[in-house]
């Protein structure tokens, strides 16, 4: 299994995913600014991987802070906090992962600092291990919507890069293949970072699951030519209504797939979800910088000055949404109700 964040010895190790498929790089971090910059860089990314990142961030600052004193301790903590929270906007997963450590932190404040710091740590790997757990279960759950024959497309990466390991899309695909059921994946390669290109073909070819790479502008042309009869993607934040956050151009696919009559899934642990927003409209969507847009790996495709926009997410309706696949169950055509009364 891809090991995407752990802790090792008392540092933050990450596969630095901007290097993939070239390099396979594993960086070692021993401060939490340096995490909080391999977030915002894209050395880690995909909303699960980004929450185990954010935890063990804050474990690996609670260990530099020099005092005894509980309240000292907070006043640093919070500082820490603050500096991981202002990485990426969108992944709620993030900011889940930070309201537990802190959720934790505030319920030993009759133990010592030392405890707390270890407790800190044995929580960041608890945050790991479960999200692999529930990726598998979210995988079981997944993999009896589809069949033997399937083709099925991807958008970006939702596979074990994007989470502590599995994955929650490819989780699914990977329990599709462990039940012997023949499938092949259309990868589309998600301009403009690529990471279905760069991640998810690469992770796909590791196990050997028959796939094809497209570009982004080719997926009505195979739903077309009845070459996709499914559609799965991950996410980085669902509201309570069901309306999905995930990588731009998964909006795009959800239109082309209803148009054609194609099942659209999402697949998405509960901690994704984010019930304290009622519709996409209020989702947060990160701008990142144009350069990305106008450069490959350091490179220009585009005349210099032109003005370029980023937005790194876009936001699917429900409506388009034919289930949404979580380790509690699946939400079949999911609405608010449905969502309350799966999560609980």
């Amino acid at each position: 299994m891809i090991k995407t964040v752990e802790w090792v010895d008392g540092k933050v190790v990450m596969i630095d995913q901007r290097l993939l498929p070239e390099e396979e790089v594993y960086n070692s971090y021993t401060d939490y600014h340096e995490v909080a910059e391999a977030i915002k860089s894209l050395v880690v990314r995909g909303a699960p991987a980004i929450g185990v990142a954010a935890a063990m961030g804050i474990a690996l600052g609670a260990q530099a802070i020099q005092t005894t004193d509980y309240k000292i301790f907070i006043q640093k903590i919070n500082q820490v906090t603050e500096t991981i929270k202002k990485t990426r906007p969108t992944a709620v997963n993030l900011f889940w992962a930070i309201e537990r450590t802190k959720a934790l932190i505030q319920s030993l404040s009759d133990r010592s600092v030392p405890e707390i710091k270890l407790r800190l740590i044995e929580e960041s790997i608890k945050i790991h291990d479960e999200d692999i757990e529930i990726n598998k279960k979210m995988g079981r759950f997944g993999a009896e919507l589809f069949k033997d024959g399937d083709s099925i497309l991807t958008h970006c990466n939702a596979g074990a890069l994007a989470t502590a390991g599995y994955g929650t899309a490819l989780g699914v695909i990977r329990a599709v293949v462990e039940q012997n059921k023949k499938i092949h994946v259309y990868v589309d390669e998600t301009r403009p970072y690529l990471q279905g290109a760069r991640l998810t073909a690469w992770e796909l070819m590791k196990e050997n699951i028959p796939m094809t790479l497209i570009t982004d502008n080719m997926s009505g042309y195979f739903m077309s030519k009845s070459k996709i009869n499914r559609v799965i993607v991950g996410a980085d934040r669902i509201a309570a209504n069901g309306d999905v956050a995930n990588k731009i151009g998964t909006y795009s696919v959800a239109v082309l797939a209803k148009y054609h009559g194609i099942p659209f899934y999402v697949a998405a642990p509960a901690s994704t979800f984010d019930l304290n927003i009622a519709s996409g409209s209020e989702i947060p969507i990160e701008e990142r910088t144009s350069e990305e847009i106008t450069h490959i790996y350091g490179q220009s495709i585009a005349p210099e000055g032109v003005k370029a926009a980023h937005p790194a997410f876009d936001v699917t309706p429900y409506t388009l949404i034919s289930a949404i696949i979580t380790e509690k169950g699946v939400i079949n055509s999911p609405d608010t109700k449905k969502i309350k009364a799966t999560l609980g």
